[in-house]
């Protein structure tokens, strides 16, 4: 029982922060124009730095999180990160100036930094052929927070603007008091580790991790690139969608949902039977060529439901990343899992960093009267040659760990 309440209280930390992130989507550039008082090119260039500033304040803070759960373990770490992310929304809710909205994005990078701590956290209380199903719970997250999100924050903001900041803010207060009651401290002191400020930084943790076990240093490069591709939903798809096929906002709102909702069962049902027949590395190859098949169908759609099919297809790469998870958790020790979730996040921070600027320039110079050459869906020809990089990688790691069987991978 309690080990099923540790993992509910992390999968709703997921899902917390993902409903945050896309509760505050519809108004959020609303409120970047009345609080910066400029027009909505302008704001949306201010949303682009927002951005990159929350993903580079991930990608410094997630090592430091990782480092800190290895030393003090992962229960106290998650519930300051939890509190801290209820007290940012409050502090985005409130914000009178454009200033402290930036403030306000900048501590939910940090905070969003607890992933590391949760993943590590999963790994301790997971037998290691377990793991990728109990990641592929966070996927789940994920996929919810992506369909919800948008949907409530859009409702919210009719009523208020600002109140799916509020919204956001109880959630996460609600899901601190959960943690206080139920969440178990998972990390022996046996297992525990002094805490480093050299090694508190993502190339600090790539070394010690490539000093540690070789594969790994392959495993975190090929979610890091995985990462870089699948990005490209949250970048730019709804104003491919727009370019591509004419979508209105409500054909894209539909579609989004329908990328969430089938992310969702994919990662939250299919991998626990998948994998067992499977094993990881067919997985992620299936993955891949999921997101290869739905990059050809979207260059030849010409009706709604052919995006749509192409978006289920797609969906088929909601197996890889907790596929290389799961295997990626089992090539280090006990006392690293905070150290290595932390290297992942902050590799994963670099994607969301480079990722949104990239994708939209292939669309900008390949869209519109301008374009180098007609073809509005490049970005998903773009994640399509990232996916398949990313796949070269992983089987590289892969062959040094050994072969999987199905035997070797989750079970009921």
């Amino acid at each position: 029982m309690m080990h099923r309440a540790s993992l509910g209280f992390v999968f709703v930390v997921v899902l917390i922060d993902m409903l945050g992130f896309g509760i505050v989507i519809p108004v959020l550039p609303g409120l970047i124009m009345s609080l910066a008082h400029v027009s909505v090119s302008v704001a949306a260039g201010y949303a682009g730095w927002l951005s990159a500033g929350y993903a580079m304040m991930q990608f410094v803070c997630a090592p430091i999180i990782g480092n800190l759960s290895d030393r003090f373990g992962r229960r106290p770490v998650m519930l300051v990160a939890v509190l801290a992310l209820g007290l940012d929304y409050l502090l985005q809710w409130g914000a009178p100036v454009f200033g402290w909205l930036i403030v306000g994005r900048l501590l939910a990078g940090v905070t969003g930094a607890s992933f590391s701590a949760a993943y590590a956290y999963i790994a301790d209380i997971t037998p290691p052929e377990k793991r990728a199903a109990s990641f592929g719970l966070v996927g789940l997250a994920f996929g919810l927070g992506f369909v919800i999100g948008p949907a409530l924050g859009g409702m919210l903001g009719s009523i208020e603007p600002r109140l799916p900041f509020l919204a956001a803010a109880v959630l996460a207060l609600a899901n601190f008091l959960f943690g206080l009651v139920f969440l178990k401290e998972s990390l022996g002191f046996e297992n525990r580790r002094p805490f480093d400020w050299r090694k508190a930084n993502a190339l600090s943790a790539l070394r010690a991790l490539r000093g540690q076990n070789k594969t790994v240093l392959w495993f975190v490069a090929a979610l890091g690139v995985w990462q870089l591709s699948h990005i490209v939903y949250p970048a730019v798809w709804s104003y491919m969608a727009i370019a591509a096929y004419g979508f209105s906002a409500r054909q894209v709102g539909w579609a989004l949902a329908l990328v969430g909702l089938s992310s969702a069962l994919v990662q939250g049902l299919g991998l626990r039977r998948v994998l067992p027949l499977l094993g990881e590395r067919r997985a992620v190859m299936l993955g891949v060529a999921g997101l290869a098949g739905a990059s050809g169908l979207y260059m030849i759609a010409t009706q709604t439901w052919m995006v749509y099919l192409a978006i289920a297809v797609g969906s088929l790469d909601g197996f890889v990343q907790s596929s290389i998870s799961g295997l990626n958790s089992r090539a280090v020790d006990a006392k690293s899992q905070g150290e290595l979730q932390g290297a992942v996040q902050s590799v994963g921070s670099i994607a969301q960093i480079v990722g949104p600027p990239l994708y939209a320039l292939a669309l900008e110079h390949c869209s519109g009267p301008d374009a180098w050459v007609f073809l509005p869906t490049m970005p998903m020809l773009l994640s399509t040659v990232f996916g398949v990089a990313a796949l070269a990688l992983f089987l590289k790691g892969a062959s040094m760990l050994g072969a999987d069987h199905p035997s070797s991978s989750t079970s009921q």
